[in-house]
C-alpha cells in the first residue's frame, strides 16, 4: 500500500489557474493513453482539496456542469474542506477537516490493501508530505506554460531529493514523470538535533549545571 500524489502540471509547475481553471490541460492528449487506466485499477482510497472538489461540481458532476457525468470514482472519497459543500447523489464522499493523519488512517483502512490517491490540489499533498505520509508521485509535465497559478507541490524538498523511478513520452503533449518520495529531511534533522542535545548534555559540564 503506498499513497501516491498523482496529477499533471504545465512546464512551469502550476496544475492550475490562480482562479482553479483546467482549460491548460484538455488540448494535450488523451487520458487513457498515459499510465492512468493501470493506475486507478490500484487505488482503494482517494483524498481531494476542496478547490478540485469545486471544480469537478461545476464542471463535470454538478447541476451546473454543461455535459454533465456521473461521479467517475467507485473508491471512497475523503474531501478536505473548511466548510460545508453539496454533495453527489451515490457517491461515498466523506468531508473533513484539520490534521491529515487520522484521516490517512481512516483511509488506508477503508483502501483495504490498495493505495491512496491524493487526487489534488498541491497544498493538500504538501500536507501529506508533511507528516511523512507521502510515497510516491506521478506528475504528467504537459508542453505549455501558464507564468503563475497553483503550484504542483509548494514545499521545499532538497536533501533529499525525490528518487526519479520512470520518465517516458505521452504522445507530443505530455512528459510523465515517476518520483519517489524521501521522508521529509527536517524530521530527520530535528531528530537528530534532539540526539545531539541530548548527548551534550549528558557530557557537557556547564549543560549539567544549566549553563
Amino acid at each position: 500500500m503506498k499513497t501516491q500524489y498523482y496529477t499533471a502540471a504545465t512546464l512551469d509547475g502550476f496544475i492550475a489557474t490562480l482562479d482553479d481553471s483546467l482549460e491548460w490541460l484538455f488540448s494535450l492528449g488523451d487520458v487513457e493513453t498515459t499510465s492512468y487506466p493501470e493506475f486507478i485499477k490500484h487505488v482503494g482510497a482517494l483524498a481531494m482539496g476542496s478547490a478540485t472538489y469545486e471544480w469537478m461540481l461545476k464542471h463535470a458532476v454538478g447541476p451546473e456542469a454543461e455535459q454533465r457525468q456521473p461521479w467517475p470514482y467507485t473508491q471512497p472519497t475523503w474531501v478536505f474542506s473548511s466548510r460545508t459543500r453539496a454533495a453527489v447523489a451515490g457517491a461515498d464522499i466523506r468531508f473533513v477537516r484539520g490534521d491529515v493523519q487520522p484521516v490517512h488512517e481512516e483511509m488506508v483502512a477503508a483502501a483495504l490493501g490498495k493505495n491512496v490517491w491524493i487526487v489534488g490540489g498541491g497544498e493538500l499533498a504538501g500536507q501529506f508530505y508533511d507528516r511523512g505520509l507521502l510515497d510516491e508521485i506521478f506528475v504528467q509535465v504537459g508542453s505549455v506554460t501558464l507564468g503563475a497559478g497553483k503550484p504542483l507541490l509548494p514545499r521545499s524538498i532538497i536533501t533529499p531529493p525525490l528518487r526519479l523511478i520512470s520518465a517516458k513520452a505521452v504522445g507530443t503533449g505530455f512528459a510523465e514523470l515517476h518520483y519517489e518520495v524521501p521522508r521529509p529531511a527536517r524530521i530527520h534533522h530535528a531528530s537528530s538535533a534532539r540526539t545531539k542535545i541530548s548527548s551534550t548534555a549528558s557530557v557537557h559540564p556547564a549543560a549539567q549545571e544549566g549553563g
